[in-house]
């Protein structure tokens, strides 16, 4: 009972993670990315042990390597010298260091090319495994936009439907704004109506006659003749009495 009471609660834990894990996945991501990290660190540390384990060999194999040369030049000098038991002696050793020696080549030959295999294996499992986070980074960039077209689509068939109804809020509020709008047009004729021409255009008049003195004033200063302000007024209205008797007759 207690173990079924464990498996239920361990399903109802592991529905309730998932459901974070679909509305978060981009944390999810970085999970993955901080795991793949620790990974290719304890890989690393593991090839730099079998490298010193490489370099060991390299230097057994050369020093293995010495050792023998020593060891025959050794033999035959005692040879050459009739040390027969001296060089005999000699001779047995250089062909148990010779023996050791070519184990050891083989050992290193072994070991440089699994090294170069586990260097291999590492940067196809990192290159694969940063390809499908790229990936994954892609799709979930992706799934948001879609997933925020959706949301809009559906907005706007929900707008398609309760928007443009009668007596909705839109159309209240077109018809309050016209009213306030009517209302203001009205205010301001009503402003308008109300303000005294005659004393604006007096003072349209008093405002030129000072300029006409003033440039009369200039003139003078000046030595400039002026054409008087009365001709020039009487040009225009004879000029406006020709243009409008030359116009088209209106027959009774």
């Amino acid at each position: 009972m207690f173990k079924r009471i464990g498996n239920l609660f361990k399903g109802f834990l592991g529905l309730f993670i998932g459901g974070i894990e679909k509305r978060n996945p981009e944390a999810l991501l970085e999970v993955e990315k901080e795991n793949l990290r620790k990974q290719i660190s304890e890989f690393n540390k593991g090839l730099a042990t079998h490298a010193g384990l490489v370099e060991k060999l390299i230097s057994q194999t050369k020093k293995l390597s010495k050792e023998e040369t020593e060891l025959r030049a050794k033999t035959a000098a005692n040879l050459k010298a009739g040390n027969r038991q001296v060089a005999g002696e000699y001779a047995m050793k250089l062909k148990n260091v010779d023996k050791e020696h070519d184990e050891m080549l083989a050992q290193l030959e072994g070991a440089e090319l699994r090294y170069k295999e586990l260097v291999k294996a590492r940067d196809v499992s990192v290159s694969s495994a940063k390809k499908k986070i790229e990936d994954l980074a892609r799709n979930i960039d992706d799934m948001k936009v879609q997933t925020a077209m959706a949301d809009l689509n559906e907005m706007a068939s929900g707008m398609i439907t309760h928007i443009g109804g009668s007596g909705d809020t839109l159309n209240r509020l077109e018809g309050m704004v016209e009213e306030e709008r009517n209302l203001a047009a009205g205010r301001a004729r009503v402003a308008k109506d109300s303000i005294d021409m005659g004393d604006i255009n007096m003072q349209v008049a008093e405002e030129e006659a000072l300029a006409e003195m003033a440039l009369a004033d200039f003139a003078a200063a000046e030595g400039i003749e002026l054409e008087s302000t009365t001709a020039i007024n009487s040009e225009a209205t004879a000029s406006e009495t020709t243009s409008g008797t030359m116009g088209p007759t209106v027959s009774q």
